[in-house]
């Protein structure tokens, strides 16, 4: 089955944004190069996950660098504050993400695969073991991939960005954590359940 590839070899834009208030908010990354936008959704967690996995991978390049690097530092201010750019259209919904660094060409790759609902039956065993591990990637069960490749001072960038975005949404509650919702929270800590005492 053929896999329909959305690819950026060098975007002009790569952003996490999202669409919505507080508590509502759709999660997406998009892409553009020119005229072509390519948006997908995504979950608030897959956002934190990305950025986080971006930082390990541009400091491991840095610490196994056996000279100076064009890896910039990391940063908590992004330069690119604006909304995403519109017509927001889905392409699909983010199932797998994938992340490595390309040394020939200094820049960070990065797969999203489509989330697709298959039959579970075919196991592992069945099929032969991939030999390298960039094979792995090929055997991802999806219909659709979107291929970012950026430098390191934009995914730091991404980074910042991704990370003020993910902490600007609902406050969590002081008891228990999850986020407080505008129209009021039921604390499962507080729910009215207490030990009999006797």
């Amino acid at each position: 089955m053929a896999i329909l590839v959305h690819r950026y070899d060098a975007p002009d834009r790569f952003v996490a944004g999202t669409v919505g208030q507080p508590g509502e908010r759709a999660f997406f990354l998009q892409a553009r190069e020119g005229n072509r936008i390519t948006s997908v959704a995504c979950e608030k967690q897959q956002v934190s996950v990305l950025a986080e996995h971006l930082d390990r991978v541009l400091d491991e390049v840095v610490r196994r660098s056996p000279g100076p690097t064009d890896v910039p530092p990391a940063t908590r201010k992004a330069s690119d504050t604006d909304p995403l750019d519109a017509p927001i259209t889905e392409e699909f919904r983010v199932g797998t993400m994938t992340i490595a660094w390309d040394p020939t060409i200094d820049k960070i790759v990065i797969e999203l695969f489509s989330n697709v609902d298959g039959d579970e039956d075919e196991t592992d065993e069945s099929r032969p073991a991939p030999a390298v591990e960039a094979e792995a990637a090929t055997e991802v069960n999806a219909d659709e991939v979107f291929v970012v490749k950026i430098t390191a001072g934009y995914a730091r960038d991404f980074v910042a960005r991704a990370q003020a975005l993910v902490s600007a949404g609902r406050p969590p509650c002081p008891f228990c954590l999850q986020p407080l919702d505008p129209d009021g929270h039921v604390c499962p800590r507080a729910n009215g359940y207490r030990r009999p005492l006797f």
